[in-house]
Parts: C-alpha cells; structure tokens; sequence
C-alpha cells in the first residue's frame, strides 16, 4: 500500500506541478502554430499535450522535489511541504510524454528526452547545474525558447528539422529565447535569500536587483530588434506594430515597478513578480494567438 500511496499525487504534489506556468510558455507554441505553412492537426494536438500538459509540469514538479522551498516560489506564495509522490509522479508524465513524442515522430522524441535530462540536471543535487548563474540562465534560454520553437515547429508540420533551417526559422527560436530570457531573472529578484542559503548562485543574484532590470530591459529590447527584422523579411511590417500595442502595457508596469525598486529594494517582492509575469504572458499570449488569425 505504500507503494501506491507514493505514486498517486497528493494535493500538495499537484500543486507542485505549477499547471498554470505551462500557459506563460504557451506564446512559444503558439509562434510555432502560426508560422508552420501546413499543420498536421493530430501532431499539433499531441505536441500542445506534451509539452504543456506532461513535460513542463514534470519538469516544475521534479525541481519543487529537490528544492523544497519554503518561501514563495512562482505562482505559490506559500509552498507546502513536498512528498515522494510528486517525485514518482513527475517521472511517470515524463515517461508518458515519450511514448506519445514517439507516436508523433523521433524529432519530438529526442527533444523530450533531451528536455528532460537536461532539467533534471538542473535541479538534481548531483549535478544542480542551476545553482551555476550563466549555464542555469542558457538552459532555460535555450530550451525553453529556441529548443521547444524548432521541435515544435517539426513536428506540428510534419517536415524534417533540416528541410525548415533558414534565416527566418533561426530568428524565430531566437525572438522565443530572448522573450523567455528577458524574463528569467526577474522571477528571482525575490529569492535571493533563500537561492543564497541553498547554495544556488542565480543569474539574479549576480546581477544584483537593479541589474536585473537592466539586463531584462536589454533582453527585451534586443528581442523586439529581432521580431522587427523577422516580419521585415517577410514584408508583414504590421505585425510588428501589433507587437508594440500590445507590449506597451507590459513596458509601462515594467518601467514602474523598476522606479519603485530602484528606491526601495523590497518592492522587488512576490506579489509585484506575479503581476509582472502575468501581465507579460497575458499580452505575449494575445499577441502570439492573433497571429494565428491573422
């Protein structure tokens, strides 16, 4: 019985998962969805299943299990203690994710399996590749950026990686990988502490609270340079001015919250860290999503 009442997850195990963060990584997909010339509506079903719905959540899951915060951590202001079911758990969804990858094609397949070794590896005590600041930061940059755009993209289309390499295809991973990066150490700002006391050096601790903003800024404004020459390329000029519309928003609490901070440190804290992350996926998802209309 014991057996089984570790591997069914608890509440706690479930709320670990952190199934609302897949919906901020949603855009990169969506990108992908909205460039891909003919869709294979079956593989674009089962890759949104994936990788929203199997990988990520097994990914946040099996970090909560190694990190066992106890200050907030994204999108739980209060995290409750971990268990052994969320470990076993968090496995099981990574070993369905690669059977049903392996339905879709091999493409799909090696890039889960090399998504999940590679975030095992950054939260596992025998490797914690994430309390190392630049290769933790190139990991997420990476993978959860360009990486899930170009797998997806294959997959979703039915065509080889290979036959979709161009200008254009490596832009867009790239855009995904700065949008993603942009935000990554501003989800630290507040956990410097407790990263400290763990022994894990992030990107934001190095950078220091304020150079986190500026780093982020930088990030985000090379990301839009980007995005304006993709849609230059393609003579869809308009596009990139949608973009703007709809990240202006995004820039203005940005912009505040960063005065705020620049004269009190504290307000780089949980609660203004949410609404940031939120308003930012919220605009990236309606954006990402009309180009699929458009």
């Amino acid at each position: 019985m014991n057996i089984f009442r570790n591997f069914f997850p608890t509440a706690s195990a479930f709320l670990h998962l952190r199934m609302l963060f897949s919906v901020f990584l949603m855009p990169v997909f969506l990108f992908a969805l909205s460039q891909v010339p003919q869709i294979n509506l079956q593989n674009t079903v089962l890759t949104f299943i994936i990788w929203h719905l199997l990988v990520y959540p097994a990914s946040n899951g099996y970090n909560s299990y190694f990190d066992k915060d106890e200050g907030s951590i994204a999108l739980i202001e209060t995290p409750p203690p971990v268990d052994k079911s969320l470990y076993n758990f968090s496995l099981f969804l990574d070993i369905l994710a690669l059977l049903l990858a392996l339905y879709v094609g091999w493409i799909l397949f090696f890039a889960v399996l090399f998504y999940g070794v590679v975030s095992k590896m950054y939260s596992h005590p025998t490797f914690r590749f994430k309390k190392y600041p630049l290769l933790s930061f190139l990991i997420v940059f990476i993978f959860q950026g360009a990486f899930v755009y170009w797998s997806t993209y294959a997959s979703i289309s039915g065509l080889y990686t290979l036959e979709g390499w161009n200008l254009n295809f490596i832009l867009a991973g790239l855009i995904c990988s700065c949008l993603i990066g942009a935000t990554y150490p501003l989800t630290q700002v507040y956990q410097h502490k407790e990263d400290s006391n763990r022994g894990d050096k992030t990107l934001s601790i190095v950078l220091g609270i304020r150079g986190s903003f500026y780093f982020s800024a930088l990030l985000f404004l090379f990301s839009s340079i980007l995005l304006y020459f993709y849609w230059y390329r393609l003579e869809m000029s308009t596009n990139f001015l949608i973009f703007l519309a709809l990240a202006s928003p995004v820039f203005i609490l940005f912009s505040n919250w960063f005065f705020a901070v620049y004269h009190d440190p504290s307000k780089a804290n949980f609660k203004n860290m949410s609404r940031m992350t939120l308003l930012s996926s919220i605009m990236m998802l309606i954006y990402f999503g009309l180009l699929n209309i458009i």
